[in-house]
C-alpha cells in the first residue's frame, strides 16, 4: 500500500512558497519584479509621486531590516532581507510566517494523519522554513543581477564623464538607462546627490549594504578621486575592467567546483531520498525496529553525519575570489 503523506508534506511546503510570492505581487504588483523592463523609481515617480517620497519610500524599504536584527529570530532573516529589498517590514514578514505556518497546519491537519506535536512542530518549520528560503532567494537573485549590471554600469558611467558630464550626472544616466534592480540603486544615490548627501558616502552605505566587494571598489575610486583629484573616467575604466576579470574567474571557480558541490549535495540528499521513497512503496518497512532503543540515536547520528558532509564539501569548494 502506498503512502501519500510524503507528497502531501511536500505539497504543502510548495503551496506555501507560492502563497508568499502571490501576496508579496498582490501587495505590491508587477513593479516589484525584478524582471520589469522599467525600473520601479521611475515607474513611481511616472505615477506623480513627488521625488522625496519616492526617495524616502525606497529608502525605508532598503533599510528598515537591519534595524530590526535586535528581535528575536528574525535576526536570522535581517541581512538577507536587507540585501533582497523586501519590501514587506519585518513586522510583515513575522505575521506572513505565523499565517503561513496557520496554512500548513490546517493543511497537514486536513492531508495527512500526524499527530497534533508534529504537525504542529511542521507548520512552524514549514511556515518560518518557506519565508526563509523564499527572501533568500530573492536575495541570491539580486545580488547576482546587480553582479552582472554593474560592470556595464561603470562603463555607462565612462562614457558621460569623457563627453562631459559631471559624476552626479552620469549617476542619474545609469539609473535611468539599465534596468533594475542596480537602477533603482543608483537612482537613490543621484536623488540623495540631489538633496545634498556627498555621492562617495551614498556609494560606500549601498556598498556596505549589499555587502559586494565590487562596489566597495567602487566606493573608495570615488572617495579617493574627490580627496586627491585624478581623471575619473581613466580610473572607472580600469576598475570595469578588474571587475568583469574577477566576474569571469568567479564563473570559472563555480564552473570547476560545480560537480563536488553537487556530489556533496547528492550523498546527502540520496539517503533523504531513500527514505522517502522506502515510506511511499513499504510504509511499514521500519516497523520492526522501531521500538529498538538504538533506532531513534541510530537516526540522529545519521542526521549529523549528514550535515556535516554538506558543511565540509562546502567548506572545501568556497574558494574566494
Amino acid at each position: 500500500m502506498l503512502s501519500a503523506e510524503p507528497i502531501i508534506y511536500g505539497l504543502i511546503f510548495i503551496s506555501v512558497l507560492v502563497l508568499v510570492e502571490g501576496a508579496y505581487l498582490l501587495v505590491f504588483g508587477k513593479s516589484i519584479s525584478l524582471n520589469n523592463r522599467v525600473n520601479r523609481r521611475l515607474q513611481m515617480l511616472d505615477k506623480g509621486t513627488q521625488r522625496q517620497e519616492v526617495l524616502a519610500k525606497l529608502r525605508k524599504e532598503m533599510d528598515q531590516h537591519m534595524k530590526s536584527r535586535s528581535v528575536p529570530l528574525y535576526s536570522l532573516l535581517a541581512d538577507r532581507a536587507q540585501k533582497a529589498a523586501i519590501a514587506f517590514t519585518p513586522k510583515q514578514l513575522m505575521l506572513i510566517m505565523v499565517l503561513v505556518s496557520f496554512v500548513a497546519f490546517f493543511g497537514l491537519s486536513a492531508g495527512t494523519e500526524a499527530t497534533l506535536p508534529v504537525r504542529i512542530v511542521m507548520g512552524i518549520v514549514m511556515g518560518v522554513g518557506g519565508v526563509f528560503m523564499w527572501v533568500n532567494f530573492k536575495a541570491k537573485k539580486r545580488l547576482g543581477m546587480i553582479e552582472e549590471q554593474l560592470p556595464d554600469a561603470v562603463e555607462l558611467m565612462v562614457r558621460s564623464l569623457r563627453v562631459g558630464h559631471p559624476f552626479s550626472s552620469a549617476i542619474s544616466i545609469v539609473s535611468k538607462e539599465i534596468q533594475d534592480p542596480l537602477a533603482t540603486e543608483f537612482g537613490i544615490i543621484a536623488d540623495e546627490a540631489t538633496y545634498g548627501r556627498d555621492i562617495g558616502e551614498a556609494l560606500k552605505h549601498m556598498a556596505e549594504r549589499l555587502d559586494m566587494q565590487d562596489l566597495r571598489f567602487l566606493a573608495v575610486a570615488v572617495a579617493i578621486q574627490q580627496q586627491s583629484g585624478g581623471n575619473l573616467a581613466e580610473i572607472l575604466e580600469g576598475l570595469a575592467k578588474v571587475i568583469r576579470a574577477r566576474f569571469r574567474l568567479f564563473r570559472k571557480v563555480k564552473a570547476i567546483t560545480a560537480e563536488a558541490q553537487w556530489s556533496g549535495k547528492f550523498l546527502s540528499g540520496f539517503p533523504l531520498g531513500a527514505l522517502i521513497v522506502i515510506q511511499i512503496t513499504d510504509p511499514h518497512y521500519y516497523d520492526d525496529v522501531l521500538d529498538h532503543p538504538w533506532f531513534i540515536p541510530a537516526c540522529f547520528i545519521v542526521g549529523i553525519f549528514l550535515a556535516l558532509n554538506l558543511i565540509v564539501m562546502r567548506i572545501l569548494v568556497n574558494i574566494k575570489v
